[in-house]
């Protein structure tokens, strides 16, 4: 399969520590690729591999088929990057932020105008585009770093935790944002973020990186589905203690929720669920609510990241 962005045998050394431990995988034309893993899994070195900010130790790179070590100039034009966790020039306003990094893309004048304009509307800056950088708070600078990834059309950009410090109603509009992006002009995304929601909505497939090597590579809902628990929510008016007693008997875990002492969340596989809820019927169990929750992206992070 053509990649646009080719990963091959990647490994990064410090001294004796391997971050980045022989991982290969390819991006798609139009994807939205997630790299998931914990704190220390070696996304950021990655990144920093994939920008040509640290030289790997081994292995090597390809953008849209061209080798990156002997191309770069000609692929940096074609990349963009944006991360809560980079500073921009602190003594420019925002608007002067985003005319300084079109110049460095050789953008003509009325393009780059045009999706200034733009790129300060959709990310909601309108009201400080002539505010300092210094004086910008967390959340405004996420929005700056993203309006300045997406103004020169870039092929492929790389995210690194694109929706950090910002508010649920611009996270939304972001996330809507990127995917109309992603459709109308057919970009690919490598995008790194520890909202589990946020990557289950936006990404065609995901990494899961730990200890510097790959574990699984899936779509979100294939590496839910390695996570065989599910969970049932009870909120019980009748017979609490024969519930209690039942799922002591049968090794269920349990526990309350919302702290409420008759509301309990029970792990179960899906499978033996409608056996439970025929069990504890005819035991006399009465309970106003029910909900099933299968797993998530987030059950599967949470069970690679413990073991």
């Amino acid at each position: 399969m053509d990649y646009i962005l080719s990963v091959n045998n990647l490994t990064k050394k410090f001294s004796n520590f391997i971050a980045v431990d022989n991982i290969s995988f390819g991006l798609k034309q139009g994807e939205i690729l997630g790299l998931l893993g914990p704190n220390g899994a070696g996304k950021t070195t990655t990144i920093n591999m994939l920008l040509d900010l640290l030289t790997p130790s081994s292995g090597f790179i390809e953008y849209f088929g061209q080798d990156f070590q002997s191309n770069k100039q000609n692929i940096l034009e074609q990349i963009s990057f944006a991360s809560s966790y980079i500073k921009l020039p602190r003594s420019l306003t925002v608007y002067e932020n985003l005319k300084f990094f079109g110049k460095i893309y050789c953008l003509e004048n009325n393009f780059l105008r045009v999706q200034i304009e733009k790129n300060i509307s959709i990310f909601g800056l309108d009201s400080v585009k002539d505010r300092l950088t210094k004086d910008l708070s967390a959340g405004q600078l996420t929005r700056l770093m993203l309006a300045k990834a997406f103004l020169s059309n870039p092929k492929v950009i790389l995210l690194d935790e694109p929706t950090a410090a910002l508010d649920p109603d611009i996270t939304l509009v972001i996330r809507e944002f990127i995917l109309k992006e992603r459709e109308s002009l057919n970009i690919s995304i490598l995008l790194t973020s520890h909202n589990m929601i946020e990557v289950q909505e936006m990404c065609d497939r995901v990494i899961m990186l730990k200890d510097g090597k790959i574990l699984d590579i899936d779509t979100p809902q294939g590496l839910a589905s390695r996570v065989k628990i599910s969970k049932v929510r009870l909120l019980v008016s009748e017979n609490f203690k024969e519930l209690v007693n039942y799922l002591k008997k049968i090794n269920l875990n349990y526990r309350s929720i919302h702290n409420l002492h008759n509301f309990l969340e029970i792990d179960i596989s899906e499978q033996k669920i409608p056996e439970l809820i025929f069990d504890i019927t005819h035991i006399g169990v009465k309970y106003t609510q029910i909900s099933i929750e299968r797993p998530s992206l987030e059950d599967y992070f949470l069970k690679i990241a413990k073991n």
